[in-house]
């Protein structure tokens, strides 16, 4: 049985009838997107509940073995050795996420897995892969993790979901030409993908929120 992350959430109004699973960067935590609900200015009509996972401690190889919340181990820069058991360990919790919204009357249509950093890589992994269509996936400061695998293992019913992706043009933990890649293959693979840069480094902006708003109130 899938062990369920601990959860920070917020109600944009009565009764949501949508739901964000929005996923936290390397050693942050759950509260570290808990202002951008409000900074979103989202419409009153749409009644959406942000969900922001904390993930667990767990040791990161490239910072000196230090315990921090962490998706997954990163062993070197640049991605050339992913740790995917971990990987996959998080997109089992995250789909498990999915699942529990849905027993809160949901549909899985209603439903966005977003993330920042680590946590935009387990929203590809986990919304590429679910076998109910969403609403759509958000893919901030990222990049695609286990892409040989993508292929033989995506959902037929998320080949034409949403993604938005945004990144830095001086990002300095994550390069944009990395992102640029993993956006390449999407497309490559069919994928429709709304891309957004900005002259900014490993952060979020004004401007990408503003764009993140008006995204939401397209897909949902």
């Amino acid at each position: 049985m899938t062990t369920l992350p601990d959860c920070l959430e917020l109600e944009t109004g009565p009764q949501p009838d949508a739901a964000v699973i929005w996923l936290h960067g390397l050693g942050a935590d759950g509260h570290d997107f808990e202002p951008v609900v409000g900074a979103l200015e989202l419409p009153e009509r749409l009644r959406i509940r942000f969900v922001f996972p904390h993930a667990p401690m767990r040791a990161v190889t490239i910072n000196m073995g230090m315990r921090m919340r962490a998706w997954y181990d990163i062993v070197e820069p640049g991605g050339r050795r992913e740790d995917e058991a971990g990987i996959r360990a998080s997109q089992q919790s995250i789909e498990g996420l999915i699942e529990r919204e849905r027993a809160r009357g949901i549909a899985t249509g209603r439903i966005v897995v977003a993330g920042f950093s680590q946590g935009g890589a387990i929203a590809l992994q986990t919304g590429l892969r679910q076998p109910s269509a969403l609403a759509g996936i958000m893919a901030l400061s990222t990049y695609l993790p286990l892409a040989g695998a993508l292929q033989a293992e995506r959902a037929p019913a998320n080949a034409g979901v949403p993604i938005f992706m945004a990144h830095g043009l001086y990002d300095e933990m994550i390069g944009i030409e990395r992102a640029q890649r993993s956006r390449a293959l999407l497309e490559e693979l069919g994928y429709a993908v709304a891309w957004h840069e900005y002259p900014m480094g490993h952060s979020v902006s004004s401007e990408e929120i503003a764009a993140i708003a008006d995204w939401l109130q397209r897909v949902l």
